[in-house]
């Protein structure tokens, strides 16, 4: 199947810092999971129409995904490009009596993980755009700024595979049987790696509160 590029930008920094807060695209759409397979047979078919739908529908989670293993926004999304690629390069074998949205994180994972094995040098994860922009905020704005930067710096803390399974389960929505099998693990270390991830969040972030620094 020969697939024409389609590019997506992780760039815009709400969308590169998830928030824990954030009600998970998937849900704030609407449940379109019965509508993927046929989605995907159009694409197979040659229609482009269907192609685009499923890759802008996913464009947000896989970035996000990717920069949950990475934490650098340059690499996350040549991770992200290639995992969505290799995906549309495998549609036809992609089983339509399974979710889609596990099946394509999955790739997505696998792409990150190469990328970061294949990485000599680790960039420095760059600081916030908004917070590193001119000009005076809000009060209110700076807060919210501060706290996404306290919680990116919290979960660059995370053991990754804290970090991923739960930017899965809270920010994308994803059940823990999903992501056993985006991740190729069994749901009990989901469920433990969920746990000990907010744990940890939670405790850094009320220190964060209390005096400022963030260090346990």
């Amino acid at each position: 199947m020969n697939v024409a590029p389609f590019t997506f930008s992780i760039r815009p920094s709400a969308a590169v810092t998830p928030s824990m807060s954030a009600v998970p695209d998937r849900e704030a759409a609407g449940s379109r999971d019965d509508d993927e397979p046929a989605l995907v047979t159009r694409a197979l078919a040659g229609d482009r129409t269907a192609l685009g739908v499923l890759v802008t529908r996913f464009a947000a989670p896989v970035r996000r995904l990717a920069y949950a293993i990475l934490r650098d926004a340059d690499e996350a999304e040549d991770a992200a490009q290639d995992g969505v690629l290799q995906a549309l390069v495998k549609l036809d074998r992609y089983d339509p009596t399974r979710p889609f949205g596990p099946w394509l994180m999955r790739i997505v994972t696998n792409a990150a993980i190469d990328r970061r094995r294949r990485r000599a040098v680790r960039d420095t994860s760059e600081l916030d755009e908004e917070l590193a922009g001119g000009g005076p905020l809000p009060d209110v704005e700076v807060d919210r700024l501060a706290l996404r930067q306290r919680l990116a710096m919290a979960l660059d803390k995370l053991p990754e595979r804290y970090r991923v399974a739960v930017v899965l389960f809270d920010v994308e929505g994803y059940s823990q049987a999903e992501i056993a099998e985006i991740l190729g693990v069994a749901p009990g270390t989901v469920r433990s790696a969920v746990f000990h991830a907010r744990r940890r969040l939670r405790r850094w972030l009320e220190v964060w509160k209390e005096d400022g620094t963030g260090e346990s």
